[in-house]
């Protein structure tokens, strides 16, 4: 039997997991991301967390099939990362120097796609080939499964489904510094930045008025029936609708996977995003399913492991 190492590399910690190929999750754990010097303690850090779990379990390097790797960035075929802000990397040849660190066979990948191949493989999305994974988070992130495999595009951009364009009247900047991009509509910060635009010229009373708003604080009072707070979430969810249907024009998906933070919300977002979807897709796409991730912040990790094989 061979084993895997699955290792999600965030901003604040590294998630690292070891699966057989069958997809069963043996043991998992964490490490703080040392973001400082420019990343340069991370990688070193993971493979020093991978080489003591190999002591500590009996597992030896001929047992282990490879090490699987998702990051916060635009990942080339090679295993390349021109820039990473979240971890301080540049030109950092990711793939080269953990199979140097470790001796292991690595494979690297964009953090999005590889939790829409763990989704995929493991989740919500298990049974399905074509599926496209949307991340409603501190941003919106996505990863598109086409034939199994992630669609990473020449330039390892592919997915990038937040900066879709869906205002092209909106005067305020995206992160990414373009405007209208759908990460300012759909991501947690988005809801909170379309609720006090509302408020703004919204006289109705309203439980979203009563301190600093949240995403939460949106969907709750939406589902508890504050008229104002319904609006928002409909405005969210037609933007959203409308991304996602243009995307399944284009890819014909067999499924979305809705997750991230703002997922939480349940079926109350699930319906509302199926409402808008079913309205405008193209008949072709009536039959695409629409559903809630499953692994949480594990998709990750499987996603990763399964980037060996």
């Amino acid at each position: 039997m061979k084993y895997y190492f699955g290792i999600d590399v965030g901003g604040t910690t590294v998630k690292l997991g070891i699966f057989t190929q069958e997809g069963k999750l043996v043991d998992k754990w964490e490490i703080p991301t040392r973001t400082e010097c420019q990343g340069e303690n991370i990688l070193p850090d993971i493979a020093g967390s991978v080489k003591d779990k190999m002591k500590e379990t009996g597992i030896p390097e001929s047992k282990i099939g490879g090490i699987g790797a998702g990051v916060p960035a635009p990942v080339k075929k090679d295993g390349f990362v021109e820039k990473s802000a979240n971890l301080g990397w540049t030109d950092k040849e990711v793939k080269k120097e953990l199979e140097k660190l470790t001796g292991i066979p690595a494979a690297i990948g964009n953090d999005a796609n590889v939790a829409a191949l763990g989704e995929m493989w493991m989740g919500a999305g298990r049974g399905f080939s074509d599926i496209i994974m949307v991340t409603l988070g501190t941003g919106v992130g996505g990863g598109i499964i086409v034939g199994g495999r992630p669609l990473c595009g020449s330039h390892g951009a592919g997915g990038e489904i937040g900066h879709i364009t869906v205002n092209e009247t909106e005067t305020q900047l995206c992160g990414c510094g373009r405007k209208g991009c759908l990460e300012q509509y759909a991501s947690a910060t988005g809801i909170v930045r379309l609720a006090e635009r509302y408020l703004e010229n919204e006289k109705r009373d309203s439980i979203l008025r009563q301190g600093k708003i949240t995403a939460k604080d949106v969907f709750d009072g939406a589902k508890a029936g504050d008229n104002v707070a319904v609006k928002i979430t409909e405005q969210f969810a037609a933007c959203l609708g409308q991304a996602l249907v243009n995307l399944a024009a284009i890819l014909d998906p067999e499924a979305f996977v809705i997750g991230g933070g703002v997922s939480r919300a349940g079926d109350y977002l699930l319906d509302l995003i199926k409402k808008y979807f079913y309205e405008k897709a193209f008949y072709g796409n009536k039959d695409t399913k629409i559903m809630l991730a499953t692994l949480g912040n594990d998709a990750g990790i499987y996603g990763a492991a399964k980037l060996c094989f």
